[in-house]
């Protein structure tokens, strides 16, 4: 294979990696490039999109990741881009399509230290020949040494260690190679000291990635965990990919089906990501959030209707004294609607019923029962 084609091999097997601030709405997914590269919506901390380059650097793998299609044991086509050929390919974009960064990341090439040379020899052709200072997501491969995090540091806007399930015990279903504290914990940690607040490498952002149904874990254990990353850790995002049925080997426990019917992963998936959200912005914690008997979120209801349903002694709240943290509790009611009610009593607006609510719609329906005014 010419570069090219290598890039539209590697490119195609990085979508299974979504630590990476990519969209998720129908109007900004992914594009693919003439030749084939993906091409990535980033979201702006200003607002608005820009676009990012995401791919491996290789895609050979001495790994045994039972829920991986790249796994050391699958007979798909190898190849990897020398750290000098990806520079010039992403300059070359970035000449034409003025992209924000990149995302790199790579299958492990013989060990963890020999990948992150190639990675990081990318990023510091770009930082130092190319003179680029935009946007680098590096990903750390499990295992690195401390040395090599360091390095990647130094080069990087964002890094990621993939968690892919909550514990030690889960993770010794998909894996026999990989050690859990030492080889994904571990670097995790060391990250985790290096960006914090004062530290030399603050700049730095971490995320990870949650594979969500490769093991037998539940919603419960992927939320304590996340709660955790968040807490103790200070990750800046955790990001959940639905794993895909018929990707893993035979043993995964993920491949097991409850009563002859797999679950829908997507909707686990999206769930996930509305809690998610209600940790970072809504500012709810881990009890808050209430599970099925099986320590599974409800598929029927978002997770924060669920929390008003089952605490009738904090509803209705009421509107023209609540503060914005209660406000925020209420269904229907997010951080714009509960800045705005605000603003507007401060401003001397009484709220009288619901028609003066700054909202409309499904949105108004949900929260009229849970205020008063």
């Amino acid at each position: 294979m010419d570069t090219f084609q290598k890039l539209k091999v590697l490119s195609d097997a990085s979508r299974y990696d979504l630590a990476c601030a990519c969209g998720t709405k129908n109007g900004d997914q992914r594009v693919r490039g003439e030749d084939g590269a993906w091409l990535y919506p980033v979201s702006l901390p200003g607002g608005g999109y820009s676009i990012m380059l995401k791919t491996l650097i290789s895609n050979v793998c001495s790994n045994d990741c039972g829920y991986c299609p790249y796994r050391s044991a699958i007979d798909v086509p190898r190849c990897t881009i020398s750290p000098d050929d990806m520079a010039n390919l992403f300059m070359d974009y970035q000449r034409r399509k003025k992209l924000i960064g990149m995302f790199l990341s790579s299958g492990v090439v013989g060990t963890p230290d020999n990948t992150m040379r190639l990675l990081n020899d990318t990023a510091a052709i770009l930082r130092n020949k190319h003179k680029y200072r935009g946007y680098i997501h590096l990903k750390v491969i499990p295992g690195a040494s401390d040395a090599s995090i360091d390095e990647a540091l130094s080069l990087s806007s964002a890094v990621s260690v993939n968690i892919e399930v909550p514990g030690e015990k889960h993770f010794s279903a998909l894996s026999e190679k990989k050690n859990y504290l030492k080889d994904i914990i571990a670097p995790m940690q060391c990250i985790a000291r290096q960006t914090a607040k004062g530290m030399k490498y603050s700049r730095v952002r971490q995320t990870t990635q949650f594979i969500v149904g490769a093991a037998d874990e539940s919603d419960a254990e992927i939320i304590k965990y996340t709660s955790g990353l968040y807490n103790r850790l200070n990750l800046d995002r955790v990001y959940f990919s639905s794993y895909q049925k018929g990707l893993g080997s035979e043993r995964i426990p993920g491949e097991r089906r409850e009563n002859g019917v797999i679950e829908d992963g997507f909707v686990r998936e999206h769930r996930l990501y509305q809690v998610d959200f209600l940790f970072r912005v809504y500012k709810f914690n881990e009890s808050d959030i209430a599970f099925d008997s099986d320590g599974r979120l409800f598929t029927d209801r978002d997770p924060k209707l669920v929390y008003a349903q089952n605490h009738p002694e904090k509803f209705p709240v009421d509107v023209n004294h609540a503060d914005e943290s209660t406000l925020l509790r209420v269904p229907g009611i997010g951080p714009i609607t509960a800045k705005r009610i605000v603003k507007a009593r401060r401003n001397g607006s009484r709220i009288s019923c619901a028609d003066g609510l700054p909202l409309k719609g499904k949105r108004l329906a949900l929260a009229r029962s849970y205020l008063r005014y």
